[in-house]
C-alpha cells in the first residue's frame, strides 16, 4: 500500500467558524523510501488568517491571493492521495478541515478515496506516554534536523514527519525482513546451534529437591493438573 504523509496548513483553529485551508502538501512513501514524488500547494482561502494562524506560518493574504482556491486543486489532490494510507500528526486537525473544503464542494470525505488514516500523535503519545510529542519534540528524540523550521510550513512538516514516523515504526519492520526471499513458510531454518559453545550449569541437588516441591505444591492447588508433572511422567 502507498503511503501518503500529509500536513496543512489553514487561517485558524476552528473550521466551523469559517477558517479555510492556505496551504496543503502530501509526500509519498514506498517500502519505507521517500519517492520525492509529492503534492504541494498554496491556496487562496479567500478570507484573512488569524494573527495567531499568521505568527505560525507567515501566509499572508497579499501572498495568498494568486493562489489558486481549492476546489481548483480539489480533484488532482484526491488523485494523488487515492487509495492510499494517509500519516497526519494530530489527524482529526487536518481531516476535519479538509472534510470541510470537500463539503463545500459537496464532494464525499477524505476516508472514501483513502485506504486508512494513521495518526501519528496518537502512535506517539502511545510509545511515549506522559512526554512532549509535537513535531519539534518527536524531531529531537529521534534525532531529525528540523533547524529549517523556522515557520511551520506543509511541505517541510510533512517531510519531517515522514522521517519521524519511519523512526517510530522502524522494529515492526525488521521482525519480517528477509522472511519471504530467504525463509520460505515450512522450510526449517539452521542457526547453527551445534556450532557454539554453550556453557551448562547443572542444577544442585538443593535445587532440585526445592524445585520438585515447588511442582509438588502447584499440583496439589491446581487438582493434580500441573502441567510439569504430566510431562515427567
Amino acid at each position: 500500500m502507498r503511503q501518503i504523509v500529509l500536513d496543512t496548513e489553514t487561517t485558524g483553529l476552528e473550521y466551523k467558524l469559517g477558517h479555510r485551508i492556505v496551504e496543503i502538501a502530501a509526500v509519498e512513501i514506498s517500502n519505507r523510501q521517500l519517492t520525492g514524488n509529492h503534492f504541494h500547494r498554496y491556496l487562496n482561502p479567500e478570507r484573512e488568517s488569524d494573527e495567531g494562524a499568521l505568527q505560525v506560518h507567515g501566509l499572508t493574504r497579499a501572498f495568498l491571493q494568486d493562489k489558486p482556491k481549492f476546489r481548483e486543486i480539489a480533484r488532482d489532490f484526491l488523485d494523488f492521495v487515492y487509495e492510499a494510507e494517509l500519516i497526519i500528526h494530530n489527524a482529526p486537525f487536518d481531516v476535519g478541515f479538509l472534510n470541510h473544503e470537500l463539503g463545500l464542494e459537496k464532494m464525499s470525505t477524505l476516508d472514501t478515496y483513502c485506504a486508512q488514516i494513521t495518526d501519528t500523535l496518537k502512535l506517539a503519545k502511545d510509545l511515549h506516554p506522559g512526554k512532549r510529542n509535537n513535531l519539534d519534540a518527536l524531531c529531537e528524540r529521534y534525532k531529525i534536523d528540523n533547524s529549517k523550521r523556522t515557520l511551520h510550513g506543509a511541505l517541510l512538516d510533512a517531510e519531517l514527519l515522514a522521517e519521524v514516523y519511519l523512526a517510530m515504526t522502524r522494529g515492526q519492520e525488521s521482525l519480517m525482513m528477509d522472511l519471504d526471499s530467504t525463509n520460505p513458510i515450512g522450510s526449517q531454518i539452521d542457526y547453527g546451534v551445534d556450532s557454539l559453545s554453550l556453557r551448562v550449569i547443572s542444577a544442585s541437588a538443593e535445587e532440585l529437591e526445592r524445585h520438585e516441591c515447588q511442582l509438588e505444591q502447584i499440583d496439589r492447588e491446581s487438582d493434580n493438573r500441573c502441567i510439569w508433572k504430566k510431562m515427567e511422567c
